[in-house]
């Protein structure tokens, strides 16, 4: 496929599709165009916007060509936010999933260092001692043992690498932003994905309805990328489209000011900590609460929320969830 006819039809203002972005994909990868053509696509699809298809055709070409994950797990979760909300909160998504993890549930974690705030998940994942892995055998070692593996994107996505000096030279967001959620390289049936804004939850729930997972799409109206109880918050999920208010699980309205992750990653990790061990504020241990309920109810969708709250609340009061993360930190060192 000549990117010069690609280029034609973005300038003529048409789509391409899922087989055609794949296959674009696949070319990057070895290395097929020149970069200032990649530049030219990306800024016409920003410009434009990106489509289901392309997306979901980028998706399939990033998973094709990366390191695929066989775990031996019918059923888990990740937690995941697009980030970009500018909002540097602390680790709630990384924290939510250990709490589950101490619930009992599985959670197969995928991220990356931060790019926008203080500390990301790899950062965290990282600044506890934990080391990140692809050997198949240690990832599922870490998900029967504790609960949970986290899986570093720069190990699985190789596609990333072949565009990564374009996206930082263009210095503004691309459909490449969108991809970090959808390519989980152990192709999670269930996923809870905070976006920053409504546009947003519209291109991805069309994107799941599409793939057929199980999935729960969390935006607070005022502009956080996760469920942040500092207002009402949207949630859309297979069964249902609501907004809730804090409320609404039995929780408080909360503070932004402390929701920040801090100004260096070792603030990030005490915050992190101190939830876990259930020695955080009010509204930072509500916080995580409040996703991990939700990342419930995805994998389990006859409980209610109320009922998935209080599975949270119990898993970091009663340690579980503190265990859990030692668990995993001992089993990953």
């Amino acid at each position: 496929m000549e990117m010069k006819d690609i280029l034609h039809r973005m300038l003529n203002h048409e789509s391409l599709s899922r087989e055609e972005t794949h296959d674009i994909l696949v070319n990057i990868t070895k290395s097929a165009y020149p970069n200032e053509q990649i530049t030219a696509l990306l800024t016409a699809l920003q410009m434009r916007g990106v489509t289901v298809d392309e997306l979901l055709g980028f998706r399939d070409g990033i998973l094709e060509t990366g390191v695929p994950v066989k775990l031996n797990c019918d059923r888990f979760v990740d937690i995941v936010g697009t980030g970009g909300d500018q909002k540097n909160t602390f680790n709630i998504s990384t924290c939510s999933c250990f709490v589950l993890a101490g619930a009992g549930y599985k959670v197969a974690k995928h991220g990356n260092y931060a790019a926008t705030s203080v500390s990301g998940a790899s950062n965290i994942i990282e600044a506890h001692g934990a080391r990140f892995s692809d050997d198949i055998d240690q990832l599922n070692r870490s998900l029967e043992q504790s609960g949970m593996v986290y899986l570093h994107a720069q190990l699985f996505a190789k596609a990333m690498k072949f565009v990564g000096p374009i996206r930082r030279a263009l210095q503004f967001p691309t459909c490449f932003n969108l991809l970090g959620p959808l390519v989980n390289p152990s192709h999670t049936q269930c996923q809870l994905l905070g976006v920053a804004n409504l546009d947003q939850m519209r291109l991805y729930n069309n994107v799941y309805q599409r793939l057929g997972i199980d999935y729960g799409i969390v935006n607070s109206i005022d502009g956080y990328d996760e469920i942040s109880l500092t207002s009402n918050f949207k949630v859309t999920t297979n069964n249902y489209e609501r907004i809730f208010k804090p409320a609404d699980l039995g929780l408080h309205v909360a503070d932004p000011a402390k929701l920040v992750g801090g100004s260096s990653p070792q603030e990030a990790k005490a915050i992190f900590d101190n939830v876990l061990l259930d020695q955080a504020e009010r509204d930072q241990k509500e916080v995580v609460i409040a996703n991990a309920a939700f990342a419930i109810q995805v994998l389990d969708q006859e409980k209610n929320i109320d009922e998935c709250a209080a599975i949270a609340r119990e898993s970091i009061e009663s340690g579980k969830a503190w265990r859990a993360l030692k668990k995993f930190v001992e089993v990953n060192s």
